[in-house]
């Protein structure tokens, strides 16, 4: 892994400054991204369309698609002089990453009842993203993110550590809501209830958006910055979707509850 490094890299200083590169470069593309889904939702689940492509199978998309988000990272660490892994900071935020993406893809996919296929098109996307976005992320905070001795004991990481675990809990446990909607032999959709479902149509999207924004928070980096702020701009996209399909759909559809930020929106 080294050698591929070496034969992308001319410098350790050249690889950090594709790297800050590749961060800005989410940035901009989260701000693309949101002026194009002003006038169409992302076409995958209940949104796919044959236009972009030939369907995949859902649970094949999510695993395959996921996949680079955890393979990536792990060769990383594993078979490259990664310098910053022994600091306390760097493990931490790495296992926050990893955590995420062992769930997402070794467990997720295979959980899935049902469930569309998703459209080739949002499937190869989204597998380029997560290459991107593991090496992107791991990269920087295994050989290049520097933190002070007692960054770990500073509120900014404290913060958002607990962020991160009150999102990724709440997006598991709106997963589980979702995927038990329906009985054994039952079709057609339902309106979820319980949990953060009380208050909100997207309880999964905003667990995922409030887990990196704590990612985010604690490692204070452009890196996890750009991946919170793509993140937040897809997922609200589909939290404001799926609000208002519901509403459309079901007549006695809690009218109090929200599409993404409890009371408020």
């Amino acid at each position: 892994m080294d050698a591929v490094l070496s034969w992308l890299f001319s410098s350790e200083e050249q690889e950090r400054y594709v790297l800050d590169c590749m961060a800005y470069f989410m940035g901009f593309m989260a701000a693309c991204t949101f002026v194009s889904l002003l006038f169409q939702n992302v076409p995958y689940g209940r949104y796919a369309s044959s236009s972009y492509g030939f369907p995949v199978n859902v649970k094949l998309a999510w695993f395959i698609q996921e996949l680079p988000s955890l393979l990536v990272p792990l060769c990383l660490v594993l078979w490259t002089s990664s310098s910053k892994t022994s600091l306390l900071p760097n493990q931490l935020l790495i296992a926050m990453f990893l955590c995420h993406y062992v769930q997402r893809t070794l467990i997720y996919p295979f959980l899935i009842r049902g469930g569309k296929a998703t459209p080739f098109a949002s499937f190869a996307l989204a597998f380029v993203f997560c290459i991107y976005n593991g090496y992107m992320q791991v990269r920087y905070l295994s050989h290049y993110a520097e933190y002070p001795a007692d960054w770990v004991t500073r509120p900014c990481f404290v913060t958002g550590s607990a962020l991160w675990l009150l999102g990724w809990l709440m997006n598991i446990h709106s997963d589980h809501i979702l995927r038990n909607l329906r009985k054994p032999g039952e079709t057609g959709y339902k309106i979820p209830r319980g949990g953060m479902f009380e208050y909100v149509s997207g309880a999964n999207f905003l667990g995922e958006i409030t887990e990196w924004a704590g990612f985010a928070l604690a490692g204070l980096s452009a890196h996890g910055l750009a991946f919170s702020i793509f993140t937040t701009v897809v997922l609200a996209n589909r939290a404001v979707a799926h609000h208002r399909w519901y509403l459309s759909k079901f007549e006695d559809y809690p009218r109090r509850r929200k599409a993404l930020i409890p009371f408020l929106f």
